[in-house]
């Protein structure tokens, strides 16, 4: 079993390339200029000039959800003579129009006064091959007339640059969570015994205090670089081999996909075992072995080496939580898995720099004994429990209905049950001291982890569980439900006898009636004239069904959605092949065939998101009106979040 590490090690790579994600586009793609210009026999013609960045296209003023456009603010002084038009040709790539280096867009208009001050903004979306960014604005403001109405050129505004992409906020919870584990990670059987050899180590040569202290603080940086360059590099590489458009993919595969996530499952399962004394997983020794000997060079080598051995060595416990760290950050931006692991490793570093450098704080430390053993079980029945959600990912993603959500739920009430037993000392594995009494300590964990499955109890009639709902298969699969809150009743057929496509697998929350196709809710949202509601989301989206459990469940946001807009679930994890007349082709030729790959280029191009959930208010036509909007808790937030989309809708169609 010992060569399990290598594959396990292996894995965890594996792990680590799924914390991948697209990074946001940095600046603006095209910087502007307007001019207001004379025309002969009176008038004028504003003339919008945009330069692109090299390698850049955007989009004419007639292709379709990516179409530039222009808003003029209101002004009686004013008078348009004709629409928009574009001074100079696109590019025809189909029955898109593009624009490569420059684009040209001019309206004529004369006056009704002595001068006046044209306001708007203008809307754009770029892309660079299969690379698009998010929908881009800049505002301007020219001033016609008076003295001068004189000059060719009135007034001309000069480049300036347009609002940077909206990117997806950093969670800074998944930060803090790493951190807590890094210093949780102290406790794990397999490093707390090396407290005493980092002390052993860094006696030697401690009358010289000020070099001590420099050999400690290299000690704990050396720690920090082993856990986070090497995640660090393979993001890197796959950045710049992939792009946004590739690497986007890469993790989409990675983190719904039934391969990735049942081995992922397999490993947990592996690792429980072990933690609960079935066999003892550890890297080959020759590695440590080596590692070890190396510590005895002197200098930096010597602390290098050192570092290493403690990072190989602790690997057994670390290896999970450095796993579950990771997956939870691939939701983030580009750099959230980075940060996220510099956290855990600083954490766990930072315990070991300080006995390196005070080398008496050792004496204040409990012994190892059978109590180490018993975190490293508790660990165990929590490998379960977590190691269930990737089977349930797959699950939801290819419809297997395997672990609908009371089975799920009586796995994680029967491993908690056990886990209290155990902490009460009714059940004992092979490495176990028998418990002579209950400590006070064991005692309020059992208490704790009791209370949490009497909690989990309601859950198997429906209750909603909304501190659970991340976590959980979401409620129309379990089928035996008491109450109604919560349950989807997503029709297959529409108010209009329209078959909605995909109804029959695909559901919204809380009895929520919409549509899972963007080009059917579009003709919806047309037919009755109402705003779009686009929800970006994933059957693996954690984050996702806590925005359902915790803010979609609100009566006043459920009341706006039901009245005033069409509502558009996009899966962009949903493994569903679709027919062939609903494949798409991108810009690069591919052909997209599974619902969920077609809904994740869709919201790449058309609103420029990758991450989820992401939330879109557009026109019934399809075009964006408001800033997406990401996970947040917010109930008001999110209440003001719609009746500004109202708002924006009801101003576009005056």
């Amino acid at each position: 079993m010992k060569k399990l590490g290598t594959f396990i090690l292996t894995i965890l790579s594996v792990m680590a390339f799924t914390a991948v994600t697209a990074q946001p586009l940095d600046g603006p793609t095209v910087k502007w200029k307007t001019d207001a210009r004379t025309l002969d026999g009176g008038g004028y013609e504003l003339v919008f000039t945009g330069k692109l960045a090299s390698g850049w296209h955007t989009y004419d003023l007639d292709s379709g959800y990516s179409s530039t456009t222009v808003e003029f603010e209101a002004d009686d002084a004013v008078a348009f003579d004709g629409d928009l038009c574009q001074i100079n040709e696109p590019v025809r790539n189909g029955d898109v129009g593009e624009y490569h280096d420059k684009i040209v867009l001019g309206r004529k208009f004369h006056l009704t006064g002595d001068g006046a001050t044209l306001k708007g903004q203008i809307t754009w979306m770029s892309c660079k091959g299969t690379e698009c960014g998010m929908p881009e604005t800049w505002d301007f403001a020219v001033e016609v007339g008076n003295a001068a109405a004189a000059a060719t050129t009135v007034t001309s505004a000069e480049p300036q640059e347009a609002s940077e992409p909206i990117s997806a906020p950093f969670d800074w919870t998944l930060v803090i969570e790493a951190i807590l584990w890094g210093f949780a990670a102290l406790l794990t059987p397999c490093v707390f015994p090396m407290v005493p050899m980092t002390v052993s180590f860094f006696m030697k040569g401690s009358e010289n205090k000020a070099a001590g202290r420099m050999k400690a603080l290299t000690y704990g940086l050396f720690i920090v670089a082993l856990y986070t360059v090497p995640i660090a590099v393979i993001i890197l590489i796959t950045r710049l081999v992939g792009g946004n458009t590739v690497t986007a993919d890469i993790f989409n595969w990675l983190a719904t996909h039934w391969l990735p996530n049942v081995i992922f499952f397999i490993v947990f399962m592996v690792f429980a075992a072990s933690f609960f004394g079935a066999f003892e997983i550890t890297l080959p020794s020759s590695l440590v072995n080596k590692s070890d000997r190396n510590s005895d060079r002197g200098g930096l080598i010597g602390i290098f080496f050192m570092a290493l051995t403690l990072v190989l060595v602790s690997f057994s416990c670390t290896g999970p939580i450095v796993g579950s760290v990771l997956i939870k950050s691939t939701a983030g931006e580009f750099w959230q898995p980075i940060v996220t692991m510099l956290a855990f490793s600083v954490a766990f570093a930072l315990p070991f720099t300080l006995f390196a450098l005070f080398p008496s704080l050792l004496k204040s430390l409990p012994k190892s004994g059978g109590w180490l053993n018993s975190v490293k079980v508790v660990l165990g029945f929590v490998e379960v429990a977590l190691g269930f959600k990737f089977l349930s990912v797959a699950d939801q993603t290819y419809h297997w209905g395997l672990l609908d959500r009371e089975v799920y739920l009586a796995i994680w009430i029967v491993c908690f049950s056990l886990l209290g037993l155990y902490l009460l000392g009714k059940l004992r594995f092979a490495h176990d001291s028998e418990v002579q009494y209950v400590s006070v300590t064991r005692l309020g964990l059992a208490i704790a982890v009791f209370a949490f499955v009497v909690y989990m109890i309601p859950g198997m009639f429906g209750a909603p569980l909304k501190a659970l709902s991340g976590y959980l298969p979401p409620i129309h699969t379990q089928d035996f439900v008491l109450t109604n809150e919560g349950v989807s009743a997503s029709p297959t057929v529409s108010a209009s006898d329209e078959k909605i496509k995909y109804g029959d697998v695909l559901h919204l929350p809380h009895g929520l009636e919409g549509y899972f196709d963007l080009e059917q809710g579009i003709a919806a949202a047309e037919r009755e004239n109402k705003p779009l509601f686009i929800d970006v989301t994933g059957h693996g989206c954690v984050n996702c069904r806590e925005m359902e459990a915790r803010v979609w469940s609100d009566e006043q946001v459920q009341r706006i959605l039901r009245e005033d807009y069409v509502i558009v679930a996009l899966y962009t994890d949903d493994k569903m092949r679709v027919a062939e007349n609903d494949w798409l082709t991108t810009d690069s030729g591919d052909v997209l065939k599974t619902l969920g790959r077609i809904n994740s280029y869709i919201a790449r191009t058309h609103f420029g998101v990758n991450a989820q959930p992401n939330y879109i208010i557009a026109a019934s036509d399809g075009r964006q009106l408001l800033p997406a909007r990401g996970y947040d808790l917010s109930v008001e937030g999110f209440v003001d979040f719609l009746k500004n989309g109202l708002a924006a809708f009801n101003d576009a169609q005056r």
